[in-house]
């Protein structure tokens, strides 16, 4: 079983490595997340940039038959962009950036932040990257290009909340890491890791002052269980906790909702199926009431397609991605009602 796993693990790592991502080549008309709500309107200035990905046009029934949402779609909500309690506007903007984790995840993401917040909704993830990928004027080489950088990005669409996913590029496949591994030098690592997320901030804060915008709240998605590390994600989650004490930023525990009960960092590939998927049965892939959140040969990512090297969101029905999605969004909305 360990050597299964280890296998399981080392190939989903070559594929996360090689900017693979779940995704369906073959035109199948795989089930898709139904989201939470019948309402299928966007909020307004909503836009994804999906790598890779084609897009249905406005209006054409993506996998599964549910109407995608459109780019530009109208305010769900009267008086849009009235502010909530705090100042803060009652359809927040939201910025979604990370690695092949936010890859998979970003349509998800996006359908409940609309439909539970009536959020105006941008991702631009890129697979393989970690936060120097997202720095800008580093003169490193990066995988994500100056166009969506996270400082431009914050310029471009002056978000209320950028949420930032990644689950740590620990075996240097990033350039801009320079070789620094979690295997062969875990100090430098972890000390690496923060000081980007130091940088990140700065540079996200930075740059909604240069255009005369408030400055957004940083929300960092703790990640669930390492099969192989788990004391390296719960080091990398630490750090995240850390970047966000003592200010108005947050660390959203999505990770809490892939793990077991009572043991944040145990890995399982099968869960006891939450209230959600009870009541919505085909959430429930497992019979004995549990759910699947991995598949068999990939220990890392939720997506319950076929990772393939084409880039894309997940393409079908995955109740680890509902999860975690659900969290983000339930982090946002608490922040959104103070």
């Amino acid at each position: 079983m360990r050597k299964q796993l280890v296998g399981g693990v080392l190939a989903g790592v070559l594929l996360l490595g090689a900017c693979g991502d779940p995704g369906s080549d073959d035109g199948s008309d795989a089930a898709r997340p139904p989201a939470p709500s019948s309402d299928t309107s966007a909020g307004p200035d909503s836009q994804t940039n999906r790598q890779h990905a084609e897009r249905e046009p406005d209006g054409e029934k993506g996998p599964g038959g549910r109407t995608r949402a459109r780019e530009d779609g109208g305010d769900r909500r009267p008086g849009g962009d009235a502010p909530g309690r705090g100042g803060r506007a009652a359809s927040p903007r939201v910025l979604y950036l990370g690695d092949s984790l936010a890859m998979e995840n970003q349509d998800v993401l996006g359908d409940l932040l609309r439909d539970q917040l009536a959020a105006r909704y941008t991702s631009a993830p890129y697979s393989g990257t970690t936060l120097c990928d997202y720095l800008e004027n580093t003169g490193e080489d990066s995988l994500v290009p100056d166009k969506d950088k996270a400082a431009t990005l914050v310029r471009k669409t002056r978000p209320d909340f950028v949420v930032l996913q990644f689950w740590g590029n620990a075996w240097g496949y990033t350039p801009c890491m320079k070789g620094v591994t979690h295997d062969q030098a875990p100090a430098t690592y972890y000390a690496r890791y923060a000081a980007d997320a130091r940088r990140l901030t700065a540079q996200i804060e930075d740059a909604a002052r240069d255009v005369g915008a408030p400055r957004p709240t940083v929300v960092w998605v703790s990640q669930g269980p390492d099969a192989i590390t788990p004391d390296r994600v719960r080091r990398v989650n630490d750090i995240y906790r850390r970047q966000v004490a003592g200010t108005r930023d947050l660390v959203s525990d999505a990770g809490r909702a892939v793990s077991p009960a009572g043991d944040r960092y145990r890995w399982e590939r099968v869960l006891p199926c939450t209230a959600y998927e009870r009541a919505h049965p085909a959430y429930c892939t497992e019979s004995g009431g549990r759910t699947a959140l991995h598949r068999d040969d990939d220990f890392l990512h939720f997506c319950l397609a076929p990772t393939t090297p084409k880039s894309r969101p997940c393409p079908v029905r995955s109740p680890g991605i509902r999860r975690i999605g659900q969290a983000v969004t339930d982090t946002v909305a608490r922040a959104t009602a103070r």
